[in-house]
Parts: C-alpha cells; sequence; structure tokens
C-alpha cells in the first residue's frame, strides 16, 4: 500500500543530536547539529544551525537574520572564484555578528545538489561553453537538485516562525513560506563578482530569477 504523503513526512522529523559552543572570527555561535532521513532510501540529511544571540526575541522586535548556505567545499573553503559562495557566507556570518542576532543553517548540498565529483564535471563542460544549467542537464541533472524543506524543518522545530532572509535566491523564499515561516524581508547577500563567476552569477540572473544587481 501506498503511504500518504503526511505519513512520510512524519517518519522524516528532524532530531538535534549536537549541540556545542562555536568560535569564530565573527563570534561565539551556538552550533547545533540536525539529521533528517533521507527520501526513498537516500542517505542521511544534516545540517548545522548557527545561532548568535537570541533569535526568540518578542514578536514586536524585529525578526531574526537568517542565511540558509549550501555547502561549497570549493568556494567556502578553497576560495574558488568560480561562485559567490565564500563571499556570501562571509557577508552573512558579518551581517549576523553586527546584529549579534541571527541563524545561519548551512546544509550537506554540494554543487547545487549534485555532489563535488559531478559539480567538478560540470566545471569542465562549462570550461567548454555551457552555462552552470546545461552542463548540469547534460550530466543528467536538473539545474538546481537542492531541497531546502530540511532548513524549514530545522526553523520550525527551533519554533522560529518570522525571519529576514539572507538571500538572492526566491526559491527559498518560497520554501519557506510553504512551510509556514513568515519571511518578513529577503534582503541581498551579493558580493562584488570576480571575472571568473561572471556568466555563472548572470545564469542564476537571466535563467533562475536569482535578485542580483552587480551583474
Amino acid at each position: 500500500m501506498n503511504e500518504s504523503p503526511g505519513k512520510r513526512s512524519s517518519q522524516r522529523c528532524v532530531r538535534q543530536v549536537a549541540a556545542t559552543a562555536l568560535p569564530t572570527g565573527w563570534g561565539v555561535f551556538r552550533a547545533l547539529g540536525f539529521e533528517r532521513p533521507g527520501p526513498f532510501h537516500r542517505p542521511l540529511e544534516t545540517a548545522i544551525a548557527l545561532i548568535l544571540g537570541n533569535p526568540w526575541r518578542a514578536p514586536s522586535e524585529e525578526a531574526p537574520l537568517v542565511r540558509i548556505h549550501s555547502e561549497c567545499l570549493t568556494g567556502d573553503v578553497l576560495g574558488s572564484w568560480r561562485c559567490d559562495c565564500g563571499e556570501q557566507l562571509k557577508l552573512a556570518m558579518r551581517a549576523i555578528a553586527e546584529e549579534r542576532c541571527g541563524l545561519l543553517i548551512y546544509e550537506q548540498q554540494e554543487g547545487r545538489g549534485i555532489g563535488l565529483m559531478a559539480k567538478l564535471q560540470a566545471y569542465a563542460l562549462q570550461d567548454q561553453g555551457l552555462d552552470t544549467i546545461a552542463a548540469n542537464q547534460a550530466l543528467g541533472y536538473e539545474a538546481d537538485c537542492r531541497d531546502f524543506s530540511l532548513p524549514a524543518a530545522i526553523l520550525n522545530h527551533l519554533g522560529i516562525g518570522h525571519v529576514r532572509l539572507l538571500s538572492n535566491n526566491p526559491e527559498k523564499r518560497r520554501v519557506l513560506a510553504n512551510a509556514g515561516i513568515v519571511v518578513v524581508e529577503q534582503l541581498p547577500c551579493e558580493a562584488s563578482p570576480s571575472p571568473w563567476a561572471l556568466k555563472y552569477l548572470r545564469t542564476k540572473k537571466e535563467r533562475m530569477g536569482h535578485m542580483l544587481s552587480k551583474v
């Protein structure tokens, strides 16, 4: 017998598995580890919520800043100029630190969800002239394979129902709204582009609807 969507959803409830202090250059965050069973026998889904200050403020106060950031080893760790991910991460951490309050949810969805090796294969196709969407499709993937329902589930788990979203991606706002989270404001998280990233960013703006003003 086929399972209902509601039953599948209940079986994939997010759970907190760790909590610790994480001192950074932007302040001492509270790091919470979350996991959720993957759909259709896929691997476990995991994410880290970095919390600074008290995002559970009274409803009359301003909603907390929230950044949903997908893992990008090449940009976040190695400092690649082919994307804007590393700079976006720094911008978000800095913005949260300046307000002394907010959350950054870092989830493992490398390469828009296709994984590191496929991402490198897509880069090789881009070297031959394909844009990011065409490269993904040539490898048999969608333009964006990510699923932002885990960050939404984490916010609901934490009881945070109103946010100011640091993102250029309209899909993140849509997913949060569908999960019952009120996006009071969507704020840009836009870095100055490197020459290597211009085509990538233009594709995101023109073909994926990202709100970008510097390309």
